[in-house]
């Protein structure tokens, strides 16, 4: 059994972080019910040009393992019927702007009147309270905003907003809260309201920078250095857009290196004698450094520099994840089956459970509505009747 076998979850997220949250816990073994519109699809169910493929890649990510139901939340029945899911869920997990569901008519307090237990997670970009809490947001902004942004990108260029990172740090963020929530709810009998802001989720990533910047002492982008190591950072090799990872932590991997490199004059340079040494003319080190990792096979430099206690790895492409062998072997990465009949690979779940061998991603992104059966029929106990006459007066749409 896989450990979230018995919970369910009345899924009202959009966009990607909320949804990452809920797709977290779908591998886990939640059944998640996505509620969803023909009025206004999830804007990630549309194709992404960018991406280069007609699928919605961003969407199947999030929505793999989920149900759907239609369902218009500006229909009082459609309303009265979201009331009724949440009935039979456990979790009521929403991802719009603050107030928005209570405009609806399915705030906090409306659920918990549905429901005495319900666990609700309201992910947003500033909280649900708060002189901000009306902003909107998307996932540059909640870098910028909590100071992630600032902070990556090269000392001599601008700050380099987090995408996608910064939903799924939201997303993974709030599926831990909401499970502090259940246990709360195991211990007490009583469900609650979490609130996580995005913007705190990005603060909390770069708490050492601000304890630093509390005492005074400011902290820039850095680029790809370390704060003490040296050699640290991206080698070009001699295959184009191919790069080589290497991070010496020590002065013996120093030594290491410079042997591999064929270059004695570099281990006996004053210069590099230390690791303060090293890094206080790391720009001097680069240059032999790329030189010598831009001669070779980037595989073969990494595996080379990992037999010698190096840190070494080439900067893998998605092309290269998907098709790892150990990744696949741990079932990181996977094949499901979608609608349509086809095949594509799926990142799954990044923990194993001892005695649940069972993969997290079950089945492919669902098609709009393509559970109503099941949810409204077998969950809700509606007939055929009640149900198209729902789907006629436009409260399932």
């Amino acid at each position: 059994m896989k450990p979230l076998a018995d919970l369910r979850i009345a899924d009202f997220t959009v966009h990607a972080a909320g949804p990452f949250c809920t797709h977290m816990l779908s591998q886990m073994g939640a059944e998640v019910i996505k509620i969803e519109t023909a009025l206004r699809p999830d804007i990630f169910r549309k194709p992404h040009a960018v991406y280069g493929r007609h699928g919605p890649a961003t969407f199947d990510q999030v929505s793999s393992n989920k149900l759907s139901v239609r369902l218009n939340l500006k229909h009082a029945d459609g309303v009265v019927l979201a009331k009724k899911l949440v009935s039979i869920a456990d979790v009521a997990a929403e991802s719009f702007r603050a107030g928005v569901m209570s405009r609806l008519g399915l705030g906090y307090d409306v659920l918990r009147a549905v429901k005495r237990d319900i666990v609700m997670v309201s992910v947003s970009s500033s909280g649900q309270d708060g002189p901000e809490s009306h902003f909107a947001g998307y996932a540059p902004l909640f870098g910028a905003w909590g100071g992630l942004g600032y902070l990556s990108g090269h000392a001599d260029g601008p700050p380099v907003e987090m995408r996608h990172v910064m939903d799924h740090s939201v997303g993974m963020h709030a599926a831990l809260a909401t499970l502090a929530a259940l246990n709360r709810r195991r211990r007490t009998g009583k469900g609650c309201h979490v609130d996580v802001a995005a913007r705190e989720v990005a603060s909390s990533l770069v708490g050492d920078f601000l304890t630093a910047a509390s005492g005074g002492v400011a902290v820039g982008r850095m680029g790809n250095d370390d704060m003490a190591r040296a050699p640290h950072g991206v080698f070009p090799t001699a295959d184009e857009d191919r790069w080589l990872s290497v991070s010496v932590s020590s002065d013996a991997e120093w030594q290491r290196l410079a042997a591999i490199m064929e270059q004695p004059n570099l281990a006996e340079d004053p210069r590099f004698a230390t690791q303060a040494d090293r890094h206080a003319n790391r720009r001097e080190l680069d240059g032999p450094v790329s030189q010598w990792t831009a001669e070779r096979n980037g595989e073969a430099a990494a595996e080379t520099l990992q037999a010698a206690g190096i840190a070494a790895h080439i900067s893998w492409a998605a092309s290269d994840i998907v098709l790892d062998p150990h990744m696949r072997a741990r079932g990181a990465i996977l094949d499901v089956a979608e609608t349509d009949g086809k095949r594509r690979a799926a990142v799954g779940r990044p923990a194993r459970f001892a005695g649940d061998d069972s993969p997290g991603i079950t089945r492919g992104t669902p098609a709009l509505g393509g559970d109503e059966d099941y949810v409204y029929g077998e969950l809700l106990g509606l007939g055929r009747a009640r149900i198209d006459a729902l789907v006629e007066s436009g409260a399932i749409y």
